[in-house]
């Protein structure tokens, strides 16, 4: 698949923060694929500051932003 036409829809504050949401989201079938998540390593413990970002295929935007809706506003012992 091209990364042409990927848009962010996740920042993620840690690289395993970034791959929870592209399963999350992948279990919808949505593709979705991790940027900058090497960084981490680069920086080491220090926050990433926004450089880890979850990517989607534009027309997959709308479906995966609710995903991360849904799953930024269920309650904990849901999850």
């Amino acid at each position: 698949m091209s990364r042409l036409g990927m848009v962010i829809v996740y920042t993620a504050h840690s690289v395993t923060d970034a791959h929870l949401i592209k399963g999350l989201l992948e279990s919808e079938g949505i593709a979705a694929f991790v940027y900058g998540g090497d960084l981490q390593g680069g920086i080491g413990e220090l926050p990433v500051m926004g450089l880890i970002s979850v990517r989607v295929p534009e027309n997959f935007v709308a479906q995966a932003c609710a995903v991360i809706a849904d799953y930024e506003r269920a309650e904990p012992e849901k999850l």
